[in-house]
């Protein structure tokens, strides 16, 4: 198919699957971009990153961590490609979510994997909680009923604090610009979008798939953007703890600039420049414009 389609090039997160793709590719000549999201690349991302010709990666760590997979490749340090976060309204995100004015804004977010924990956290703490903070609070599907009744059982004037949400999807971009503190896992996309919207975060990594959270959130937590509770230890008492930050002015702003000074709001057009020269055969940026445009500054 390759063959008879003759792309002008190939872009690829990596995986076994890629393999037969990136070695056809090869003798065509087709220049392949391969794209890692963690700290710490799995076997696949390593078995496949020597197919490639060029590595763009989130974080610097991870080009070292691909050296001998793939020796004299270019890597490019160019942060996880993210939705928009530039023309965010965060004044306007806070009327449309009614979230009342000046009150501080917890953002509870567990992802995809085992929220459990986090919404049997939610739940305990909620009564406190919403004394002195508006709680979003993603739930899943399964935990979205139990979310609905704790909110009910919350005194008449407090009930409004408590936006509890199955998925936020569309929304999740509102939900990140009103939030002040973000209490959630490491997954690669989240840590993203919390720097490029300057965010504090508490950050309880999931613990199995490797670690690869757990080094994806030193990042943050090195850089002093983050803070880092173990999945074993989030309960109540940990998520107020961390809902605690809040009340601590001078140490959220200096959370919040240490993410801004991680942000990548352009990641995706930092790649996709790399995508278009390799298509093009023409010659590719430096790493200093690569950096400055996935920041989202002049190159």
């Amino acid at each position: 198919m390759l063959a008879v389609e003759r792309p002008a090039a190939i872009f690829t997160t990596g995986g076994y699957v890629a393999v037969p793709v990136l070695m056809a590719a090869a003798p065509l000549g087709i220049p392949v971009i391969l794209w890692e999201g963690n700290v710490v690349p799995g076997r696949a991302v390593r078995a496949t990153a020597r197919l490639a010709d060029v590595l763009a990666v989130s974080f610097a760590a991870t080009c070292a961590a691909l050296g001998p997979a793939a020796p004299g490749r270019p890597c490019y340090v160019t942060g996880t490609p993210i939705r928009d976060t530039r023309t965010v309204d965060r004044q306007g995100a806070r009327l449309r979510m009614g979230i009342e004015p000046d009150l501080p804004v917890l953002l509870i977010f567990g992802g995809s994997q085992a929220v459990r924990r986090f919404n049997a956290a939610a739940a305990e703490a909620l009564p406190r909680l919403v004394e002195r903070v508006a709680v979003i609070h993603v739930t899943g599907d399964d935990g979205y009923a139990a979310a609905l009744a704790a909110r009910d059982a919350l005194p008449e004037d407090r009930r409004a604090r408590y936006l509890p949400h199955a998925f936020l999807r569309e929304d999740m971009l509102s939900a990140l610009a009103v939030a002040d503190l973000v209490v959630g896992r490491a997954g690669s996309s989240t840590l993203a979008e919390v720097t490029a919207l300057r965010l504090p975060m508490v950050v309880v990594p999931y613990p199995h798939a490797a670690g690869h959270q757990l080094a994806n959130a030193r990042q943050l937590i090195d850089a002093g953007a983050a803070r880092l509770v173990d999945d074993a230890d989030f309960d109540a008492e940990a998520l107020l703890e961390a809902a605690a930050i809040l009340e601590e002015p001078t140490v959220l702003g200096a959370m919040a600039a240490a993410a801004g000074r991680l942000g990548r709001p352009a990641a995706a057009e930092a790649v996709a420049d790399l995508v278009l020269a390799a298509a093009a055969r023409e010659p590719l940026p430096d790493q200093q414009v690569v950096d400055r445009r996935s920041r989202g500054l002049r190159a």
